[in-house]
C-alpha cells in the first residue's frame, strides 16, 4: 500500500503547512534575543526611547509573523489531513465493496466499521499533527540549541546530560504505548460488533425478552474497552510527570549554574534570561515531539488495520473475464460442483453437484436447513466460487463474464430482505435506475405489491424507513421481489423469498411470473413444498448433495426425503400427492 497516493493531490498543502510553521519558529527564536537586548540595556542604564523603538517594532513584527505562521500552518495542515483521510476512507470503502462473501467473513462488520471510521480518524489526526510539528519541533529544538551554545557554551553542557536521559525515558514509554493502543483498537471492534448485533436484531431481542442478557454482554464489552483505554491512558498519565521532572530538573540546573555565571563571570542578565527562554523552547519542542510519537503509536496501529483492509485480495475478481461476453439466454449448468467454506476443512458444504436448468424453465430446490441450497445458487452470481467443478451460463463458465454484467443479468431475492431509507419508487429502482413509472408499477403488479403500495397515502412516494421497519415482512418480501423483476433479468433466483406471504398471494406471484417472465430462467428455493410443487423440475438436497430430481409426482414415487417433507407439511389432506 502506497501512502504517497493520498499526498500527491494535496502536495501544496503538505508543503505550505510546514513552511508556515517554520515562519512561526523563526519568530519564536528571534523574540528572546530581542528581549535580551532590551533587558541588557535596561540593567546597564543605557535604555532610551530612541535606541529601543526599533527593537519594539521588530518584536511587534515578530509577533505578527508568528501569528500568521501559526494560523497558516493550522489551516493548511487541517486542509491536507482532512482531504488525505477522505481519499483514504473512500479507497478503503471501495476495497470492501470488491470483497466476496469469503473476504467479508474474515472481518467482522463491526471491525470494518471501526477501520473505516475510528482508525481513519486516528491517521488523520496524526497527519495533521505531523504537518504542524514535523518541522516546527525539530526546527525549534535545533535553533534554540544553537542559540544556547552561542550565548554560553559552558552552560549548554547541562542540556547534554538531561536531553539524552529524557529521550531514553520517552522511547521506553512509547514502546509500551504502541502495544496498548493496538489492543485498544481491537476492543473498540468488539464493542461495535456487540452494539451492531443488538441494534440490528432488536426485534428478536425484545421478542425473547433478552434485554438484560444483552445489557450484560454490552457491559462486558464496554468494561473491556474501558480497561484497555485506561491501560493506554496510563502511559500518557505516566509520561506527563516524567517529562515534567526532566523539565524542572533542567530548569533548576540552568538557574543554579547560570546564576553563578551572572554573579561571578559577568554574564549579562538579558543573555541569561534569553538562555532560560531557549531552554524552555528546547524542552517544549521535546514534549511536542513526544506527543507526536505517542500519537504515532496509536495511528500506526490504526494504519496497520487499514492496510489489512486495503491489501486484502478479493477471492473473486474479473481476472478471467472477457468484457465482450454477455448473457444471452439464461441456460444454467452445474458440473460436478463441490465447495468448502473453510478450505482446510475436510467436510464439504456441497458435494459433486451436477444439474442443468434450461432457459425459461423453473427449478425448485427444497431440503432441510443448512443443506447448501443458498450456497449453491450463490455461485451463479459468483458470491462464492466452487472449489471443484464449474458453473456455466449459456455453456460459458461464469468466471468469463464480468462481475458487473453477470450480476446485472441475474436477479436475486435473498432470504434476508433489505430495504433502504427512501421512497418505495426509489427502492424499486435499485433494479433499474432508468425505469419509467409504468415499468415500476408493472414490476410491482407482478410481485403482487401494487395493491398495498397504492393503499399508502403517498403511493409510490411513501417513505420507507431504514431497513424497511415501517412495512410488514410480507410487504418487504414483495417489494424486494418487484425490485428484482424490474431488472428484467435472464435468471431470477428466489431464495425463500415468499415465506412471509400467504399461500393465495404466493400462488398469484407464481402465476404472474410464469405468464409474464416465460423466457426467464427461475430458481425457487423454498421451505414450503407448496412453493415448488408446480416447478418444471425439483431438486431435493440433503447434506450438500442432490438426493432427488424430477417433477412432484415423480419424486413422490422415487424420493424418500421428498416424501418425508411432503408428509410433514401436507398431512392435513391439502393435496393428494399426485399433482404434477
Amino acid at each position: 500500500m502506497r501512502w504517497t497516493k493520498y499526498i500527491k493531490p494535496y502536495l501544496p498543502y503538505f508543503i505550505i503547512g510546514p513552511l508556515c510553521m517554520i515562519v512561526e519558529v523563526v519568530g519564536e527564536v528571534v523574540m528572546p534575543k530581542l528581549l535580551s537586548v532590551v533587558i541588557n540595556r535596561g540593567t546597564a542604564g543605557t535604555l532610551t526611547v530612541g535606541n529601543s523603538l526599533w527593537i519594539m517594532i521588530a518584536m511587534i513584527a515578530c509577533a505578527i509573523l508568528m501569528m500568521a505562521g501559526g494560523v497558516g500552518g493550522a489551516y493548511f495542515g487541517a486542509k491536507a489531513s482532512v482531504n488525505f483521510a477522505a481519499d483514504l476512507r473512500a479507497d478503503a470503502y471501495a476495497a470492501v465493496q470488491r470483497y466476496s462473501f469469503a473476504n467479508i467473513d474474515r472481518f467482522s462488520t463491526g471491525s470494518l466499521v471501526t477501520r473505516l471510521t475510528n482508525d481513519v480518524t486516528q491517521v488523520q489526526n496524526f497527519v495533521n499533527m505531523l504537518l504542524r510539528m514535523a518541522l516546527r519541533s525539530p526546527g525549534m529544538l535545533i535553533a534554540a540549541l544553537i542559540m544556547t551554545i552561542i550565548l554560553k557554551p559552558p552552560l549548554a553542557v547541562v542540556l547534554a546530560v538531561t536531553i539524552p536521559s529524557m529521550l531514553i525515558a520517552i522511547g521506553g514509554i512509547i514502546a509500551v504505548g504502541f502495544r496498548r493502543f493496538q489492543k485498544l483498537q481491537g476492543r473498540i471492534d468488539h464493542l461495535n460488533n456487540t452494539v451492531q448485533e443488538n441494534i440490528t436484531n432488536v426485534r428478536v431481542v425484545k421478542s425473547f425478552v433478552r434485554e438484560e442478557e444483552e445489557k450484560k454482554k454490552f457491559n462486558s464489552a464496554n468494561t473491556n474497552l474501558m480497561e484497555a483505554g485506561m491501560s493506554a491512558m496510563k502511559v500518557m498519565i505516566f509520561m506527563e510527570p516524567i517529562l515534567s521532572f526532566f523539565m524542572y530538573a533542567t530548569t533548576v540546573a540552568v538557574i543554579w549554574f547560570g546564576g553563578k555565571f551572572v554573579l561571578f563571570d559577568g554574564m549579562p542578565v538579558g543573555d541569561f534570561s534569553a538562555f532560560v527562554a531557549y531552554v524552555n523552547q528546547i524542552l517544549m519542542s521535546l514534549m511536542m515531539v513526544t506527543m507526536l510519537l505517542m500519537t504515532s503509536s496509536r495511528s500506526l496501529a490504526s494504519a496497520r488495520r487499514i492496510r489489512q483492509v486495503m491489501e486484502e485480495v478479493p477471492d473473486i475478481d474479473d481476472s478471467m473475464a472477457d468484457p465482450a461476453l454477455t448473457v444471452e439466454r439464461g441456460d444454467i449448468e452445474f458440473r460436478d460442483v463441490s465447495f468448502r467454506y473453510y478450505k482446510d476443512s475436510e467436510e464439504s458444504v456441497l458435494k459433486s453437484i451436477s444439474l442443468s436448468v434450461p432457459r425459461g424453465t423453473t427449478l425448485g430446490i427444497i431440503g432441510s436447513t443448512g443443506c447448501g441450497k443458498t450456497t449453491l445458487v450463490s455461485m451463479i452470481t459468483r458470491l462464492y466460487d466452487p472449489d471443484e467443478g464449474e458453473v456455466l451460463i449459456d455453456t460459458i463458465n461464469v468466471k468469463r463474464y464480468s462481475l458487473a454484467h453477470l450480476r446485472e443479468q441475474v436477479g436475486v431475492v435473498l432470504q434476508k430482505n433489505t430495504l433502504f431509507s427512501g421512497t418505495v419508487a426509489e427502492n424499486l429502482r435499485w433494479g433499474d435506475p432508468n425505469a419509467t413509472d409504468e415499468e415500476v408499477r408493472r414490476a410491482a403488479r407482478l410481485a403482487q405489491a401494487d395493491k398495498f403500495i397504492t393503499s399508502f397515502a403517498d403511493g409510490y412516494d411513501h417513505m420507507i424507513e431504514q431497513g424497511g421497519t415501517n412495512v410488514s415482512g410480507g410487504q418487504k418480501q414483495r417489494l424486494c421481489l418487484a425490485r428484482a423483476i424490474l431488472r428484467n433479468p435472464k435468471v431470477l433466483i428466489l431464495d425463500d423469498s415468499t415465506s412471509a406471504v400467504d399461500t393465495a398471494t404466493e400462488r398469484q406471484i407464481r402465476t404472474a411470473l410464469a405468464e409474464e417472465l416465460r423466457d426467464t430462467t427461475k430458481i425457487i428455493i423454498a421451505q414450503r413444498i407448496s412453493s415448488v410443487m408446480e416447478a418444471d423440475c425439483i431438486a431435493v438436497m440433503d447434506e450438500g448433495q442432490i438426493v432427488g430430481m424430477g417433477k412432484h409426482r415423480e419424486l413422490m414415487d422415487s424420493c424418500t426425503e421428498y416424501q418425508e417433507i411432503y408428509e410433514s407439511q401436507m398431512s392435513g389432506g391439502e393435496d393428494d400427492g399426485k399433482k404434477s
